[in-house]
């Protein structure tokens, strides 16, 4: 298996981005906040498992292509540093809606399977996470050493043991510090928006990339 050079790298920008508190981030949370720990790691799991799933489907549609047209590549980064600009000012302008979901949860904890599942669909859904590995990941592959397919689903793996190592934690600390979170709403309104601004300052890292890469 070719493993990029530049893994060390990559390593950094995974971490930002898991960091950043988007949907999957504020999904846990806010199981964490209503249920408590176990619920929270349970669909941490759920999670993980539906972005590797998504990195998977990406690298597959995407990695052949990529190896083939300098265009796509560029194209590809073009957008989804664009796009991952419009989540973080859209993750800013709406964070009362999402501070006010986040502690809107239901009455009645969901069992086990229900709660990987839904972390499931919540990680395979992501937008984020779409733009991460369709825009920001290639940029740490070596096209001229060519398996890139394969180079990207390593990458996804390696995303994904990241993400349930910090959403786990995301999530048992918020379970912990439930009451405290759920007691002001404006804690949870700064959340989101420091997670809107690093995503923000991404996606104008990816373009300025784009820009010297081309």
């Amino acid at each position: 298996m070719v493993i990029p050079s530049r893994l060390a790298e990559y390593l950094v920008a995974a971490m930002v981005i898991i960091l950043a508190p988007g949907p999957s981030v504020l999904f846990v949370i806010a199981r964490a906040i209503a249920w408590g720990r176990k619920t929270a790691v349970f669909t941490v799991a759920g999670n993980v498992t539906g972005a590797f799933c998504l990195s998977v489907f990406v690298a597959l549609g995407l990695g052949p292509i990529l190896q083939r047209s300098d265009l796509a590549y560029t194209a590809v980064q073009w957008g989804g540093g664009l796009y991952l600009m419009y989540l973080g000012v859209d993750a800013i302008r709406h964070r009362k809606t999402h501070a006010a979901d986040m502690t809107n949860q239901g009455d009645f904890a969901p069992g086990v399977f229900r709660s990987m599942r839904d972390g499931f669909w919540v990680g395979a859904l992501n937008p984020k996470g779409v733009v991460f590995f369709a825009a920001v990941l290639p940029q740490f592959i070596d096209r001229e050493r060519g398996s890139i397919t394969a180079q990207l689903i390593l990458l996804g793996a390696i995303f994904a043991a990241l993400a349930f190592i910090s959403d786990g934690s995301w999530g048992m600390l918020a379970g912990t510090a439930r009451a405290w979170l759920a007691k002001d709403s404006s804690r949870l309104e700064k959340l989101r928006a420091t997670g809107g601004a690093i995503m923000i300052a991404l996606g104008v890292s990816v373009l300025v990339l784009a820009n010297v890469s081309g």
